[in-house]
């Protein structure tokens, strides 16, 4: 067992196998709040992370944060059986491979929780381990198609778009957290680790708030809608002077001070707009009338207009937004971490927060097989022998 010395899940020992996002997410989060997360890289080539980033590679900092590095070759028999030892004491092991692939290699479950039977084994894919698309390759982009976000992304006037991040990958990602948390629970009943199956096409659908049943049970199907949601009003993005702000006084109260903000009360018994089914009705009227009003002050003015009367409104923020922000800054946000390659690298925090057992960010992304001695010599007893002669060998 590991102690990090730090965060709500120290003393639980993670192998990460896998790469990109769907997978080392879920070991980013465990890593964030403690757990010793050792990742396995192919030698010579690791994680393709490692190449990620605009302008520069900066991704791998920030989802491999906390980690630690081992090279290991999985397709050779040796570097099979490696992995078994090092499966033999740990809590978890996380994958994100094509389903098969490890079976192919003769690590499949039912292998490893013969070694451990306390091993509870995370598996990442597109489509889940079962089912006629299971061995199908499979793509964030994709489950995110198949789940009903792409359908619902973007302006109705243009095809669907996706949002600029890899949503399907982190959503997976985060249910594959959540459902090896529910295993260890179950784990410290029963003694016995399990299989959690977290496919992103799934964990999108779980997103779908109640688009199915919209359809089974009256018909419709929703649609973009851009930057609003039908029948919600006001709640919308509105320009001001020297951008746009984003308000949301879609609830009768709130609706009532903001038209006293307006200088206008009488808009919030004005029969029009009165209650919740009469403002989505006259949706557009009203985002025009408090589109033409907002116009008259910057941004600051308004946000500050709105917060003095209790209005929920935000600037819609940017990274130097981030970075300059007091709320961001009080609650330690976005934080800098040293790097022994770049000068300035802010990353988000661990979160949630946690009162007695907060995570940390202890150290970027490492260099490949950064932690082989480490782990090698120091789980596994191996020689400085042994060392040079699997390196030699391309095992590790």
């Amino acid at each position: 067992m590991s102690d990090n010395g730090f965060g709500a899940l120290q003393g639980l020992r993670m192998i990460e196998l896998g790469q990109l996002i769907a997978g080392p997410f879920c070991g980013q989060l465990m890593a964030d709040h403690g757990a010793e997360v050792i990742k396995i890289e192919q030698p010579g080539s690791g994680d393709p992370m490692r190449e990620w980033g605009r302008n520069k590679p900066v991704w791998w900092p920030v989802i491999a944060r906390n980690k630690k590095s081992v090279t290991l070759n999985l397709r050779v028999p040796e570097g099979q059986d490696i992995l078994r030892e090092l499966v033999r004491d740990a809590d978890f092991l996380l994958e994100n491979f094509r389903p098969g692939t490890m079976e192919k290699w003769g690590l499949g479950y039912d292998e490893l929780s013969r070694i451990n039977p306390r091993l509870i084994m995370i598996r990442v894919s597109g489509y889940g381990q079962t089912g006629p698309y299971a061995s199908r390759a499979g793509y964030g982009s994709i489950g995110e198609a198949m789940g009903g976000m792409r359908n619902l992304a973007g302006d109705p006037s243009t095809p669907p778009s996706r949002v600029g991040l890899s949503i399907g990958d982190s959503l997976a990602a985060t249910y594959a957290t959540l459902g090896a948390l529910m295993a260890l629970h179950r784990r410290n009943v029963t003694g016995r680790g399990q299989v959690v199956d977290s496919a992103i096409y799934e964990a999108v659908l779980a997103m779908m708030e109640s688009t199915v049943p919209e359809y089974t049970e009256a018909g419709f199907i929703r649609e973009r809608t851009g930057s609003i949601l039908p029948k919600v009003a006001p709640s919308n993005v509105y320009p001001t002077k020297d951008g746009e702000i984003l308000i949301g006084a879609n609830q009768d109260s709130v609706w009532t001070r903001m038209a006293e903000a307006m200088g206008r009360p009488e808009l919030a018994t004005d029969p029009r707009y009165s209650s919740h089914h009469a403002r989505g009705e006259n949706q557009q009227e009203l985002d025009d009338l408090i589109s033409a009003w907002s116009r008259g002050f910057t941004s600051k003015e308004l946000l500050d207009l709105m917060e003095e009367n209790g209005v929920p409104a935000g600037k819609i923020f940017k990274a130097p937004d981030m970075l300059e922000d007091p709320h961001f800054k009080a609650r330690d946000a976005v934080v800098k971490v040293d790097h022994p390659g770049f000068q300035n690298i802010w990353m988000q925090n661990a979160f949630p927060k946690f009162s007695e057992t907060p995570g940390e960010i202890h150290w970027p992304g490492p260099e490949l097989g950064a932690h082989n001695e480490d782990v090698y010599k120091g789980i596994l007893g191996r020689s400085d022998a042994d060392l040079a002669r699997m390196k030699a060998e391309g095992i590790i």
